[in-house]
């Protein structure tokens, strides 16, 4: 039998989840995600169906799964990755630069010849690089803008690739340091990192009506070239290190879950400052002092333990967090605070907080120049995409209100798990004077005010239902939508699993009316002395 979590999750989630990656099926794949874009609800529908119904429903995904895989003749034009390697190399002198060499083994297995192949090459204003090389079977080969997407790079073919026709696909190109006044990523001669999203070549699906192509297999290898004597934390298992000439060459095997490589490498020195399960290790340019880094370690495990609670382990395999001294910090963040992060600030600061950002789902790189007092309040809204993004659930940043502002309410539970729970008083009643307590009842709110709005509606949930209920029902939220879409109907179906309650009513009371219920204003405004949490809120 299902448990709770499967059982919510099991259509559209474990289902496609599980067969998409595969670039045979998804012919048959895009026919059946195109019922289920006809049916948005059907999550929410299965929730309700009974024990019987449920049990023909998941006879009929097995009698899909059968006949999707059964089906392995081509449909359309389309190729297969047999293989792939991608090799990093630092070369720290005569000025820093990182070395990229990609290669594959490709086959067409489609039912047409290819003329040209579709790449997904870094984006510029992130990334600082020269023009890029590529050779077809040992011959130079061509790389121009696409025609069809400007973001995508075509490379076409002198011949045909024929059917069943077997070639060697090498991509190259050098990453270099960011000049002054330029976003694009930054490294320097002892330190460089390379995030889980877009440093290595994309290989595109071919075009055309079910196509298929892209996928990389379900094993391949990246390896690392950097001086000897650097600390390197790299995606995968690695299988294996050698060293010449000076140098260490590590090669890691990447598996499914390593869809988003990463690399960061350094002369670092690594302190561990986590304890029991979970371990946090701090990588600085300069030696720390062990002992002055326990308040910060107690305050990391605090917050790493409360995400885990609130949104489920970031991975059954790993307890283990890398927080890292940006090489160059003013190439090292791709953005600064968003306006939603900026509702966990204190009014009147005298500077920013410590900037910190997710290089991977394990690694973070921060800004050390202001010490690390202030470390784990600082990290806790970029650790908090940790478990919401990478992968995990992207969609929560890309959301309409009020869904868009749960990253800065995760934000926030960080912050009070580091700081004490005093925090969660004192943030909502700050957040509270950007409300206005009178509004016309028919005039549009303001986007000040719809953001901190929707950011107090979370805490409104807890308090209406309970701690341990908000915990359950957004967990199964996550897992059920992993890797997908999000929507406040998909908030709403797992709270109403969890409460059997009209929470759509509650949902429209806080959304749809201006301002905030009296209720809420009375417990938490300036009126009241102390935020006295009701029964509800406890944990």
């Amino acid at each position: 039998m299902f448990g709770a979590q499967e059982e919510y999750a099991a259509p559209a989630g474990i289902f496609f989840c599980a067969l998409e990656n595969d670039a045979r099926l998804r012919p048959a794949i895009f026919c059946a995600q195109l019922f289920l874009r006809a049916v948005p609800n059907y999550n929410q529908i299965v929730l309700k169906l009974e024990p019987h119904s449920r049990f023909l429903l998941a006879s009929l995904h097995t009698a899909a799964a059968f006949w999707v895989t059964s089906c392995v003749a081509p449909l359309g034009p389309g190729y297969t990755i047999e293989k792939q390697q991608i090799h990093v190399q630092f070369v720290p002198v005569p000025s820093p630069r990182i070395r990229i060499e990609a290669n594959y083994q490709l086959k067409n297995n489609g039912n047409q010849p290819l003329s040209d192949l579709e790449i997904r090459l870094p984006v510029r204003r992130r990334f600082h690089y020269g023009e890029p090389r590529a050779t077809w079977d040992g011959a130079a080969l061509a790389i121009a803008n696409s025609a069809d997407n400007p973001r995508n790079s075509l490379a076409s073919f002198s011949q045909a690739w024929a059917v069943s026709a077997r070639r060697t696909l090498h991509v190259s190109y050098e990453f270099a340091p960011a000049e002054p006044g330029e976003t694009a990523l930054g490294f320097a001669e002892d330190a460089f990192f390379l995030p889980a999203q877009g440093w290595s070549p994309e290989l595109l699906p071919a075009r055309g009506g079910f196509a298929t192509g892209g996928v990389p297999p379900k094993k391949w290898e990246l390896s690392a070239r950097v001086p000897e004597g650097f600390l390197i934390h790299m995606s995968g298992v690695q299988a294996k290190t050698s060293r010449k000439g000076g140098e260490w060459t590590v090669r890691a095997t990447q598996g499914e879950k390593d869809q988003h490589p990463f690399l960061i490498a350094g002369r670092f020195t690594s302190a561990q400052i986590g304890t029991g399960n979970e371990k946090v290790f701090l990588w600085t340019r300069k030696p720390q002092n062990v002992a002055s880094l326990r308040p910060v370690s107690d305050a990391l495990v605090r917050t790493i333990q409360v995400y885990d609670s609130e949104f489920g382990n970031r991975s059954k395999e790993s307890f283990l967090t890398w927080i890292v001294e940006c090489p160059v910090a003013a190439g090292c963040f791709t953005s600064s605070n968003a306006p939603m992060v900026r509702l966990l600030e204190e009014e009147g600061e005298g500077k920013e907080p410590t900037s910190a950002e997710m290089a991977s789902l394990d690694t973070m790189v921060v800004d050390l120049s202001g010490g690390t007092p202030k470390l784990a309040a600082a990290v806790a809204p970029s650790l908090a995409s940790s478990w919401l993004g990478y992968a995990q659930n992207p969609g929560f940043y890309v959301q309409e209100p009020p869904l868009s502002a749960f990253p800065a309410f995760a934000a926030s539970i960080g912050k009070e798990a580091a700081e004490g729970a005093d925090m969660r008083s004192e943030t909502i009643r700050r957040v509270l004077r950007l409300i206005p307590e009178k509004t016309a009842a028919h005039h549009p709110e303001d986007r000040t005010v719809l953001r901190a709005k929707s950011f107090l509606f979370f805490y409104a949930l807890q308090d209406r239902y309970g701690r341990e209920v908000f915990r359950r029902a957004v967990r199964h939220m996550l897992y059920a939508r992993r890797e997908r879409g999000l929507e406040l109907s998909d908030l709403i179906a797992a709270f109403e699993q969890e409460t059997q309650q009209n929470v759509a009513e509650f949902v429209r009371l806080w959304m749809k009316r201006p301002g905030v219920p009296d209720e809420f204003r009375a417990r938490y405004g300036e009126t009241a002395a102390t935020a006295q949490p009701s029964k509800e809120t406890k944990p």
